[in-house]
């Protein structure tokens, strides 16, 4: 990597961590998606009277569940394997979206953006410093959100239960593979949105729509129409992969200084 992209990386991440009221907004979500609904969660599934068992339709339907499991380890199943899964695809999109729809639009507002294009770099290049910083701050955010839940959740079961109940492998793929190539693949698209948006809002606008495919996916993990196991999660991430590859390559295909500098 050239020392031109190095800086370029540097100096979008310490704008983003160095504004701490900002900074404290991108940490926010995600720290209440990965720590307080999942400690809510856990405490409503314990003192929840087992002969309400309002899971109970739901969790008939469920296959991956151990004979003689008790209903209250079956919802913990379910909220840790097949709930929280979800939203650690959508913590990382939600976390960068900010530093994404302002990547190049935020530069035009600060009117930096031509001492930017003076830098001894393509506009490719400059495009996949800013898609790397973005990644690199959505990924670190998601990686601290995953660390306080399994801390929280993992603490608050022993202490209600006497035993833990860890995660199932299916977690790595969500988090080595397929939360890390579909947020590739959203922040590719923010920061092109950004490159010909009006102001950060309207960049940040089109993360919204991202999430939405999540959101369903969410749901069908939790009514039992859809359910993912590591091998289904291993096609996805692949697939993502793959997909997110061609739209880096192909992002900055047909923009150029004049275009991106068009107000």
């Amino acid at each position: 990597m050239k020392p031109a992209m190095k800086a370029i990386i540097r100096k979008d991440i310490r704008g983003i961590t160095a504004n701490r009221q900002l900074f404290s907004m991108i940490l926010l979500v995600p720290l209440m998606l990965s720590v307080l609904l999942p400690s809510l969660f856990v405490l409503l599934t314990h003192f929840m009277p087992e002969e309400s068992a309002d899971f109970q339709k739901v969790l008939d339907m469920m296959p991956f569940f151990a004979p003689g499991e008790d209903t209250e380890t079956r919802v913990l199943r379910l909220i840790i394997d097949y709930m929280l899964p979800m939203f650690f695809l959508m913590i990382p999109v939600m976390a960068s979206s900010v530093m994404a729809g302002s990547a190049f639009v935020g530069e035009k507002e600060k009117q930096t953006l031509e001492t930017l294009l003076y830098c001894p770099l393509s506009l490719k290049e400059i495009f996949r410093a800013k898609v790397i910083a973005t990644f690199g701050l959505g990924m670190g955010v998601s990686a601290l959100s995953f660390l306080s839940m399994l801390l929280v959740v993992e603490t608050q079961i022993y202490l209600l239960r006497g035993a833990f109940l860890w995660p199932s492998a299916s977690w790595l793929m969500i988090l080595l593979l397929v939360a890390p190539a579909l947020s590739l693949i959203a922040i590719t698209l923010i920061v092109r949105v950004s490159a010909k948006a009006q102001n950060a809002v309207e960049a940040q606008q089109s993360a919204v729509f991202l999430v939405l495919p999540i959101i369903f996916l969410m749901a069908g993990q939790m009514t039992g129409v859809l359910l993912l196991n590591a091998w289904i999660l291993l096609g996805i991430g692949l697939g993502a992969a793959g997909l997110a590859f061609l739209l880096l390559s192909r992002a900055m295909s047909g923009f150029t200084y004049e275009k991106l500098l068009k107000r």
